[in-house]
C-alpha cells in the first residue's frame, strides 16, 4: 500500500508571513498541533503548536506580529506519494515525527500521513514507528548511527 492511499488531502498550509497567532488558530481550528508551510507552491518548513510555544511565546515573541518564519523547522522531513506505507512508517520512527508531509515526485505538497493513518491500516509499521518516535534523544543517536537508517528526504532538496 502507497502513502497516496492513506494520506489526508486537504491539507491546510500555513504562510511563512503568517503571525505565530494565525498559525495558532489554524491548529486549534484543525486540531492539529503541525502545519505544513508553503511558499510559492513548495514545502519550505513546518511548524508545530511546540515551535509557536517554546520557540515564540517563552522567548517573549509577540504572537500577534511574530511571523512562521521566526520559528519554524526549515528542514522538513517528507515522504513521496508513492513510497510504501511501511517505508514511510520506519522514517516517522526514525525521525521521531508522528506525522509527515506527503509530496509528488514534482515535490509539490499532496497531503499529510499521521501516524493514527498508518495505524488503521496496518498495526506492525505503526508500532515500529511508534517506538522509534518514542526514543529518546540518546536512543535515536544512537539507532541512526547503527547503519539501520532509511533515507532521509529534506524539504530543500
Amino acid at each position: 500500500m502507497n502513502a497516496n492511499e492513506i494520506m489526508t488531502r486537504d491539507v491546510e498550509i500555513a504562510s511563512p508571513d503568517d503571525t505565530l497567532e494565525t498559525a495558532a488558530s489554524m491548529m486549534a481550528d484543525l486540531g492539529a498541533g503541525v502545519l505544513p508551510v508553503g511558499e510559492n507552491d513548495r514545502l519550505v518548513g513546518v511548524v508545530t503548536d511546540r515551535d509557536i510555544t517554546v520557540n515564540g511565546v517563552a522567548q517573549g515573541l509577540d504572537p500577534k506580529t511574530a511571523t512562521v518564519r521566526d520559528v519554524m523547522t526549515d528542514e522538513a522531513r517528507y515522504c513521496f506519494e508513492d513510497e510504501e506505507v511501511g517505508d514511510v512508517a520506519a522514517k516517522m520512527g526514525q525521525w521521531q515525527v508522528r506525522r509527515v508531509p506527503i509530496l509528488s515526485r514534482e515535490k509539490r505538497l499532496v497531503g499529510i500521513i499521521a501516524l493514527g493513518d498508518i495505524v488503521i491500516q496496518d498495526k506492525e509499521p505503526a508500532e515500529q514507528a511508534l517506538e522509534g518516535v518514542s526514543r529518546s534523544g540518546t536512543e535515536a543517536m544512537e539507532h541512526a548511527h547503527s547503519g539501520n537508517k532509511p533515507s532521509q528526504n529534506k524539504a530543500d532538496e
